[in-house]
């Protein structure tokens, strides 16, 4: 099996269609047989799925992830977790292991997000209602 994850500084990137790097894990039912980060080299929402199946992946990890981008990850038959936060390594260990934390209904309404915002889980680099956008994850 092959898992991307929204990648940067070792954590899991938190808006998928702006997310630079994906990390890809190749693993079998008990450990991680390989891995590596590959950059998205621009490639913006539309076309990240494409890339994502072009790199053979079957499943992604990431933060907050926006509808259409939902549909074109199911379009491409890639299965997703959305909502993640922390290390992009323990979150591939914990969906091996059946303990991963993620939000099911994770989805991002808004658009046009200026640079450095993310949607999905708040964390220490800032996140989902910077500039007075929101995206229902406010606690």
């Amino acid at each position: 099996m092959r898992i991307a994850v929204t990648y940067e500084d070792g954590h899991v990137f938190q808006h998928f269609g702006h997310t630079s790097q994906f990390k890809i894990y190749d693993i079998n039912a008990d450990q991680i047989l390989a891995s590596q980060v590959v950059d998205t080299n621009g490639v913006g929402h539309g076309s990240l799925a494409g890339f994502l199946k072009d790199e053979s992946v079957d499943l992604l990890i990431c933060g907050g992830i926006g509808g259409g981008a939902q549909n074109a990850l199911m379009d491409a038959g890639i299965l997703f977790k959305g909502g993640v936060a922390g290390s992009a390594d323990q979150a591939v260990l914990a969906y091996m292991n059946g303990t991963l934390d993620y939000n099911p209904n994770v989805h991002c309404d808004h658009h046009d997000h200026a640079h450095g915002e993310s949607c999905g889980h708040h964390h220490e680099n800032g996140g989902c209602g910077q500039h007075g956008h929101s995206c229902g994850h406010h606690h």
